[in-house]
């Protein structure tokens, strides 16, 4: 079975994006999507503390089945990774806490689900999300939609994973 609605995250320290996505009869829909902006005056524990509860809440108010992460990107500013990095553990810590299931989905695999590119810009996955998948008011916020796009992939690839799981644990 299909997972019935996911939380996407876009994580990160100075904005998170998040969305939660729906099955609906054969395709999804976007039942919310929002950017989380923390004070850049704040320390980073702070910081991290407001993205913590930001998402605590949204997971009580619109109660997904399961969390879907974009994971960090090594590959670039380092800093900049670590502190996203933190971000994505404040996120997993909210999940924990809730009970629910966390995936973690890197920026090409959720290109490719989406738009079937991994080499798609931003406004190339917002446009498949529009276009291709029938979302409806898709933000316009890179980090609401990019959020929107880790859910969606998720929605996809779920029943893969685990039955790829399923078939690995029996070797």
């Amino acid at each position: 079975m299909f997972e019935p609605c996911v939380l996407g995250v876009d994580p990160g320290v100075a904005a998170t994006g998040l969305a939660v996505v729906a099955r609906k009869d054969r395709g999804a829909e976007i039942r919310w999507a929002d950017v989380i902006r923390t004070p850049s005056d704040l320390a980073e524990a702070q910081r991290l503390l407001f993205v913590h509860h930001h998402v605590r809440r949204a997971i009580a108010v619109h109660r997904p089945g399961s969390v879907a992460i974009e994971r960090v990107a090594w590959n670039r500013n380092q800093v900049s990774a670590l502190r996203v990095a933190r971000a994505t553990g404040v996120i997993m810590l909210a999940a924990a806490e809730a009970g629910l299931a966390v995936e973690e989905y890197g920026p090409l695999e959720v290109k490719m689900a989406v738009a079937g590119s991994g080499t798609a810009d931003k406004a190339q996955v917002r446009e498949a999300l529009a276009r291709l998948h029938g979302l409806e008011a898709v933000p316009r916020q890179p980090d609401a939609a990019d959020a929107v796009a880790v859910a969606l992939c998720h929605l996809t690839q779920a029943r893969i994973r685990r039955a790829a799981r399923a078939v690995a644990q029996l070797r």
